[in-house]
Parts: structure tokens; C-alpha cells; sequence
């Protein structure tokens, strides 16, 4: 693909700007220049699959598991890509703060002017975390947060740090085997930690927590909610949310496009078994597995407009009471207090087989920006409809007129044919964020890959021992990142 490029373009940032839709502000620091390219520097093919609909849209591989990198030849970009954030550096350099989730461990890699990888080192390593997955990330920043940068992840499978992890986007790669856990925030089977936007609540930082708690019965999951002064990230209080309106009992009890009444509830506990327990005594919602969060950008109103992911689980012990398909969820957040009476709208229904959404298999991650969301999938593995027979997708929900469009799928078809796994190894797209105003060019948006079943012939992991010490315990799979433009924002 010819590659599309901008050449001295202008822009008024801050010396690091961060991944956002950035508003002018009293700081806004001196104009300077970037000479960002979009065009692919992986040796692997693109195994993206653009519709029709969205032809014109533009797909580049950055960087994946099988590539060198020129200033750090050892590196490896590990198993199951996750969570990430951007930064633009002083001197107009890049850097990707990325969870490499199946090695338990963050990784920072280190672009060029061009926007070209050139360098990777971890940052935070399997011993730092106890061996647990890292999943999906959110950098905190100046912009849009009022503080930072600092780079939050989530704890949640694997080994016993099941929490919200505070990792500086600038630590030493030396100090990769020390984590900071922010305790505060409650222990869950943490998918994410997302802090709202500044304009929100002025006063305050507002983080949203994920819970991808799995039972076979009883939808576990919980969205905790954390409230602190600005930049408190320690000595503030933890909420869930509770739905209030009369009759709902479950999940499954909300009709898609129909609001109900909802707050958030005090807890008193944060170790992860108390913490469910005392939820579950206060009658917070229950949800089959919480997944991504993300805020809409614009206005303070719009910051306060927030959504998340339901990912679903098929269980007969299940049914009436939690997703199977995967929900997208919008919160209405009281205006005055978070606290407070608030909205809750099931907006988009994979279990409603005619609605809009019956194509949805499992809705994971989730990017929100002023106008649209953007809903990745990482299939459960029960494709029993038609219309859910296929490879994982990544949607386009428009926020203003609720139509819902498939942007691209994995091709895992080609991609089997050309020694990329097979096809009965279902890949997830996950990772995608908005770097528009941190490279200067507008509609730009990094996604991962997490390619299950992507194996070396001779059985040596993709897996670097800085990130893990035992090879031999590592998952092996690779991942693939990509840099996409032209999609609304």
C-alpha cells in the first residue's frame, strides 16, 4: 500500500503529548513539528479484512512478534498484546506503553520521528506482577485526566496481584521487577481501570474498574468505581454500581434501548473475596463478565456519558440472568455527584438475535471517541447462529444515530493458508486507541491482534526472558500491531 505522509506538519502540543482528543489549554507550550509517515515496517502481511463499507480505510502492520527491532535486536514483542497508551516525546520521538498480557508483563517501545519502532524493553516483568495477566491498560494524562502521566493495568488472571497496577510510563527498565498496586481501588479479576476525563467532575478523578469475573450461575461481575480528589489515587472511597429501578434483578432484566435507574454503592472491603461478597449483600449488578471501558470525548456532559463491554458467558445456569452473546452498556452519570441517581442503558443486545447487534461474539474492548465507539471482539468460541459464524470483528457504533457497521474482520483464513495459526484458533483485535492528535494525523488509530494458534514451527516461544525468566511456562503465541487510518472519530 502507498504510504500517506506528513511532512513538518504543525501542531500545538505539549512537549509530551498523550493519546486524546486535546483541548487547548492554559499549558499549551510552544508549536513544534512532527514528521510522522503511515506505512507498514513489519515484515508480516496484514490479515485485517476491510468490508465494503469502509474500503477506503487504510490498515499498516507496525510491529509484530516476528520482527527485530534496529536498537533492540533481542526484543520480542510477546504473547497476547493488550492495553496501551501513546506518548510523543520532546524530541518529537514516540513511545508505546503496551501490556503483553499472556507474559504478565507492560512493555515500552520506543518510535521514531517517523513513527517506525525501533527499539522495546520492558518495564514491568512476571515477577513484578506475581505472574498475572495484564490486560487492558489506560495511560492517565495532563490533557485529558489533569495529572500523569501514569499508565494504569489491570490484574486479572493468572496469579495472585488482582488489582489495579500504577506503572510510570518513564521507569527504568531496570526496576522492571518492582509494581506499584493501587489498593484502594479494590482487588477484582480487573480487566481495566479507566479514569474519566478532567472536565467530568472538576474537583475529582472518577476511575471505572472492570470485572471480569466468570460463574456459571450468578452473573459476578461487578464495574467498581473509585472517587478521589484530582490526582488522589490512594485515599479516595470504592463503589459498584447498583441498578435501582423495581424489577431487575439481573442483567438480562434491562431490554436493549430502555433506561433504568442506577447508583453507586459504598464498599467497605477491597480484598477480592469480601469485596464480591459485600457487593453482592448490597445488591450491586451483576454482569456476565465485565469487560473495556472507555468515556466520550467532547464536552464535560459527554465525559460524564461512559461505556463498557459485557463480554458474555454460555451457561445454562445462565440463562435469563446473564449475556451469552456480549452487551455494550451507557452510563449517564449525575452530573453533580457520581455517586448519585444516575442512567443505565443496555445499548447494543447480542443476545437479541433480530436487533441490530445479533452478529456480536463476545464484545470485549471498547475506544469512544467524540462521535462513534469502537467494539472489538475476542470470540468465545460458540459462533451458533449465522450470523455469529465468524472470525472476530471490529465494529463502529455511531453514538448520534445508533447505526451500528462492521469496520473490518481477522482474515484467519489467509492467514492459516500463509503458516499464521489455523483457523479453529480464534484471534481477538483488542488494544485500539485514538493517536490522531499525538502524530498529527487526523482519523489514526493504533490495534492489536492477539493471534491464538500463531506459533514458531520450532516450538521457541514468542516470549522475551525479560518479560519472563521461564520460557517453558510461557503461552508461545504472537501478536500483531497495527496502525489504521480513516475510520470517524
Amino acid at each position: 500500500m502507498k504510504p500517506s505522509k506528513i511532512t513538518l506538519f504543525t501542531l500545538a502540543l505539549a512537549a509530551t503529548s498523550l493519546v486524546s482528543s486535546c483541548k487547548d489549554d492554559e499549558n499549551t507550550p510552544d508549536v513544534i513539528t512532527t514528521e510522522a509517515e503511515l506505512v507498514a515496517h513489519s515484515i508480516t502481511p496484514s490479515f485485517l479484512k476491510l468490508t465494503s463499507e469502509f474500503s477506503s480505510v487504510k490498515v499498516y502492520p507496525l510491529l509484530t512478534s516476528e520482527d527485530k527491532l534496529s536498537e533492540s535486536p533481542e526484543f520480542v514483542y510477546g504473547s497476547m498484546a493488550d492495553g496501551a497508551g501513546l506518548l510523543r516525546n520532546a524530541d518529537g520521538t514516540y513511545t508505546l506503553i503496551n501490556n503483553i498480557e499472556a507474559d504478565y508483563s507492560i512493555a515500552r517501545i520506543t518510535f521514531d520521528k517517523t513513527f517506525k519502532p525501533v527499539k522495546g524493553e520492558y518495564i514491568l516483568n512476571a515477577q513484578a506482577t506475581a505472574a498475572t495477566a495484564q490486560c487492558s491498560g489506560t495511560l492517565i494524562t495532563p490533557e485529558e485526566h489533569g495529572f500523569g502521566p501514569l499508565y494504569l493495568s489491570g490484574g486479572e488472571w493468572g496469579g495472585a496481584s488482582k488489582g489495579v497496577f500504577a506503572t510510570d510510563p518513564f521507569k527504568s527498565a531496570t526496576s522492571a521487577s518492582s509494581a506499584r498496586m493501587l489498593t484502594a481501588m479494590g482487588q477484582w479479576s480487573t480487566e481495566n481501570a479507566v479514569p474519566i476525563g478532567k472536565e467530568a467532575y472538576p474537583n475529582q478523578t472518577v476511575v471505572f474498574i472492570g470485572d471480569d469475573h466468570s460463574d456459571n450461575a450468578i452473573p459476578s461481575g461487578q464495574l467498581g468505581m473509585y472517587v478521589g480528589n484530582r490526582g488522589d489515587l490512594d485515599g479516595g472511597k470504592l463503589y459498584t454500581l447498583k441498578v435501582t429501578s423495581a424489577g431487575i434483578n439481573y442483567e438480562m432484566d434491562m431490554q436493549e434501548g430502555v433506561s433504568y435507574d442506577m447508583e453507586f454503592v459504598e464498599m467497605n472491603e477491597t480484598q477480592i473475596d469480601l469485596l464480591d461478597a459485600e457487593a453482592k449483600q448490597k445488591g450491586a449488578m451483576g454482569f456476565s463478565r465485565v469487560e473495556d471501558i472507555d468515556w466520550r470525548r467532547g464536552s464535560a456532559a459527554n465525559n460524564r456519558e461512559v461505556y463498557f463491554c459485557v463480554t458474555g458467558r454460555k451457561k445454562d445456569g445462565l440463562v435469563g440472568k446473564g449475556t451469552f452473546y456480549g452487551r455494550v452498556y451507557k452510563l449517564e452519570m449525575n452530573p453533580e455527584d457520581p455517586t448519585k441517581a444516575g442512567k443505565i442503558t443496555c445499548v447494543l443486545d447480542g443476545d437479541k438475535l433480530d436487533g441490530k447487534a445479533k452478529a456480536f461474539h463476545s464484545p470485549d474492548n471498547i475506544l469512544v471517541t467524540e462521535n462513534y465507539a469502537y467494539i472489538q471482539e475476542d470470540p468465545n468460541g460458540y459462533p451458533d447462529t449465522p450470523d455469529k459464524d465468524h472470525f472476530a470483528r471490529l465494529y463502529q457504533y455511531d453514538l448520534r444515530t445508533g447505526a451500528l457497521k462492521t469496520v473490518l474482520e481477522c482474515n484467519q483464513t489467509t492467514a492459516a493458508t500463509q503458516g499464521y495459526g489455523a483457523t479453529d484458533d480464534m484471534w481477538e483485535i483488542t488494544g485500539m486507541i485514538d493517536v490522531s492528535d499525538i502524530i498529527g494525523i487526523d482519523e489514526t488509530f493504533l490495534v492489536i491482534t492477539q493471534n491464538h494458534g500463531w506459533v514458531k514451527e520450532d516450538g521457541v516461544p514468542f516470549t522475551d526472558p525479560n518479560a519472563v525468566s521461564d520460557l517453558g511456562a510461557s503461552t508461545k503465541e504472537g501478536s500483531m500491531l497495527f496502525i489504521v487510518n480513516g475510520l470517524g472519530r
